[in-house]
């Protein structure tokens, strides 16, 4: 029996990145999504090899259900993924009442719209197979709102209401669906979110890791955590209670 695969969207960079190497040591192939960064997609790639496995590189957007399609079925087509983890996502912060209509589109398109287009084919095969894992990252500021965020929290709450709608759709198909909500970690994304502001309401006192993520992301794939489905594990330190 071969490995087992898993599809990473977003997953070039930061906690896509750590999601896709940490599933790559347990074991699994990767699909590894990327947009644009060819030269950091590789390096994950060759990382991923290190540890054995094999990675398969998808250059599309995620909000473009052409992109997706032309990519993604013809391999759904020989091979369907155990589990698809949707984490693109991306920030265009700004007060509302002075945002522009790009910025939330943006925001929305590639969260919700990635969603619909990436794993809807994915889990449409899984139920064929009656196996399969969703995972999707959404963030602390999908479940308490953040002021500067109105487009990202809607697009992270989305995902919350999206994942779990759909859990309850595939259960009987033994298809299990969570959601991870990060708070302040430690990538790109963040490096000009003001820390020392967040830091006092991190009870843990430090910021998250990538790692952090990962680690929950494989907890979810394994046998240990075959009763749970349709729930949002935040990973913020307690930022959220």
């Amino acid at each position: 029996m071969g490995r087992k695969i898993a599809l990473v969207t977003g997953g070039s960079r930061g906690i896509g990145a750590a999601i896709a190497i940490r599933l790559a040591r347990d074991g699994y192939d990767i699909w590894l999504n990327y947009r644009k960064d060819e030269e950091a997609a590789r390096s994950v790639a060759d990382t991923i090899q290190g540890y054995g496995g094999e990675c398969k590189l998808l250059s599309f957007d995620v909000r473009s259900s052409r992109e997706v399609n032309d990519i993604l079925l013809p391999m759904l087509e020989a091979d369907t993924p155990y589990a698809v983890i949707h984490n693109a996502g991306v920030t265009r912060d700004g007060v509302f009442a002075l945002m522009p209509k790009e910025d939330w589109e943006l925001v929305v398109s590639v969260s919700l719209g990635g969603f619909f287009n990436v794993v809807r084919p994915v889990v449409r095969s899984m139920l064929t197979k009656r196996t399969g894992r969703v995972v999707v990252i959404s963030s602390v500021s999908g479940r308490s709102g953040q002021a500067g965020q109105v487009n990202y929290s809607a697009a992270k709450a989305g995902l919350i209401g999206a994942a779990k709608a759909l859990a309850k759709e595939v259960a009987r198909r033994n298809v299990l669906v969570n959601v991870i909500a990060p708070g302040l970690v430690d990538t790109d994304m963040t490096a000009n979110a003001p820390k020392e502001k967040i830091l006092p309401l991190i009870p843990l006192g430090r910021i998250g890791t990538a790692e952090d993520i990962a680690g929950a992301v494989s907890f979810l794939l394994g046998p240990d955590s075959s009763y749970i489905t349709g729930q949002v594990i935040g990973i913020d330190g307690g930022l959220y209670m």
